[in-house]
């Protein structure tokens, strides 16, 4: 039996498990296939069909849509093929993005590319007959009663059965990670959290062996979960770049960035040396060969119009090693005569994309950032996201709420905690010399600090990176899911997946960073110009 409603810890704040570790555990239990549908969302989707693929295990890539007056109301939608993904992309960004997202009308949707399971009959009756679609039957004791009303609908209906026990944690003792997620969630103590916010105890990854299949022990349904693994074939490219071409470049994008690159060296060397000619040369051909010219005329494009609005500007990082970017104006540094090498940004065997960071103007850069929205389309364009998670001093602090400490004695332990990893919280009076005084040996710290531990690196939430956008061919929906950046009422829509996963999908991140020294700068100017 194929798990298919399995939740990584990218059920935020309620699944229990790294993806890592799930497919570990798919890969000792010898399992061809497995499904990731984490709630209204894909955040690990990426990473799941990476490490899955690595370990020769078939990655189904879902998502489990819930209603939203009732998270016990739910679809799971998995994927069959990449028009399926770019479906499944599209339903968690209505989800996510829009306040009247109705499951019924979506699931009423003819979606000839992705497969619907459902536990709850009454959604089931509302699916357009036209998809392709089953009943979720889930083999726990606390859904005993339920099955068994779905099998008799089953059998009325003629609609087929998919077994299943769903995971959102690795074995039964990691329910209490599970409670405890949940009461940080809900902001309430892990004594004092309704039932209601739990899932049930049974929803562990158990051996296949193991499940009880008496209450549907009937062939044609154990062979369902077999029959949709063979129905999903997702393939997501690695190792290929997706990037828009630069619009308007006449005749063509190469001819176009060889004539204004050559107009920037003219400008930059009035008297240029053989060496120069020769670096240029170099440069431009390895940017070609790489098919990076449409990413530098986009940047170059970002930078021209910065400068007909006035704007400061610095181009940093080891974009400086380039003379195409100096001659560009991405730069301000000549690397020939600072002996910088061109290989440290950019060589024909590095497989990861150029990076040029643009400062900005705190007080500039969201201008700038609009001008791109708007030239290459808000449907286009999106801010990347930062996966907030769990370090010591949150862990500990969040974990020990949820035991109903006080806030005052949480911050008299806390402030004597470094920045570190959680998963050093049970021994780091013995790691660190400003939390030697700290003694963890008595309950209920040494609970807390197990517990704190073992959320060590789980996501919280999502931020929104520092300046890095993303620009995309067509639809941003097509290769991610959007959502909006924790502070909602800023209207800030991101990407789901973090700039990791991005570039996994062959995206590529432009960094339009925020500097408070270019805003003084810029100040400063004024105030010399009107003195002046």
């Amino acid at each position: 039996m194929i798990p298919l409603n399995t939740h990584s810890y990218y059920s935020l704040l309620t699944g229990a498990s790294s993806i890592k570790d799930i497919v570990n555990r798919a890969k000792n239990y010898n399992l061809s296939a497995l499904a990731l549908t984490d709630t209204n969302g894909m955040y690990g989707l990426v990473e799941f069909h990476k490490k899955a693929k690595e370990l020769n295990i078939k990655p189904i890539l879902g998502s489990l849509i819930t209603d939203i007056h009732s998270k016990n109301r739910y679809a799971i939608f998995l994927a069959k093929n990449n028009h399926g993904y770019k479906d499944l992309c599209s339903i968690i960004t209505s989800r996510k993005l829009n306040e009247k997202f109705d499951l019924d009308s979506t699931v009423k949707k003819i979606w000839p590319n992705l497969i619907i399971i459902s536990p709850n009959i009454d959604l089931l009756n509302n699916i357009n007959p036209a998809n392709t679609f089953y009943c979720e039957a889930i083999l726990t004791k606390k859904q005993r009663t339920k099955t068994k009303l779905l099998i008799e609908y089953s059998n009325q209906t003629g609609i087929g059965v998919v077994p299943s026990n769903p995971i959102y944690f690795l074995s039964k003792d990691d329910f209490i990670i599970h409670k405890l997620l949940r009461a940080i969630d809900e902001n309430t103590t892990i004594e004092n959290i309704d039932e209601d916010e739990l899932v049930d105890e049974e929803f562990y990854f158990k051996h296949p062996d193991t499940i009880s299949l008496s209450i549907i022990n009937h062939a044609k349904y154990l062979e369902s979960t077999e029959f949709i693994s063979n129905q999903c074939n997702v393939e997501l490219e690695q190792g290929k770049f997706n990037f828009p071409s630069f619009p308007n470049a006449y005749p063509d994008s190469y001819t176009f960035f060889h004539k204004i690159v050559y107009e920037g060296f003219e400008r930059k060397y009035p008297k240029p040396t053989q060496a120069h000619k020769d670096r240029l040369r170099y440069e431009i051909d390895v940017i070609s060969t790489l098919n990076f010219i449409d990413y530098f005329l986009i940047v170059w494009d970002i930078v021209k119009e910065a400068k007909r609005r006035g704007m400061l500007y610095i181009g940093r990082g080891s974009a400086a090693n380039s003379m195409v970017a100096y001659c560009l104006d991405l730069t301000q540094i000549e690397p020939l005569s600072n002996n910088l090498f061109f290989e440290r940004f950019l060589n024909r065997a590095r497989s990861s994309p150029p990076d040029v960071d643009i400062d900005f103007s705190w007080k500039e850069r969201d201008e700038i950032i609009k001008y791109v929205f708007e030239k290459y389309g808000y449907e286009n364009v999106a801010m990347i996201s930062t996966h907030v998670t769990f370090k010591a001093r949150s862990a500990f602090r969040e974990t020990a709420k949820a035991f109903g400490i006080s806030e005052s004695e949480i911050s008299n332990y806390s402030r004597k905690i470094p920045w570190t990893n959680a998963k050093n919280l049970p021994n780091i009076s013995s790691l660190f010399p400003e939390s030697k005084s700290l003694d963890f040996s008595k309950e209920p710290w040494k609970t807390i600090v197990n517990l704190a531990a073992r959320i060590a690196n789980y996501p919280r939430h999502l931020s929104i990176h520092p300046g890095g956008i993303v620009i995309t061919p067509t639809k941003v929906t097509d290769y991610c899911a959007l959502e909006y950046a924790k502070n909602k009422g800023l209207g800030l829509i991101i990407t789901q997946p973090d700039m990791y996963a991005i570039e996994d999908l062959g995206l590529i991140k432009i960094d339009l960073l925020s500097q408070r020294s270019l805003g003084v700068l810029r100040d400063s100017l004024k105030a010399i110009r009107r003195k002046s």
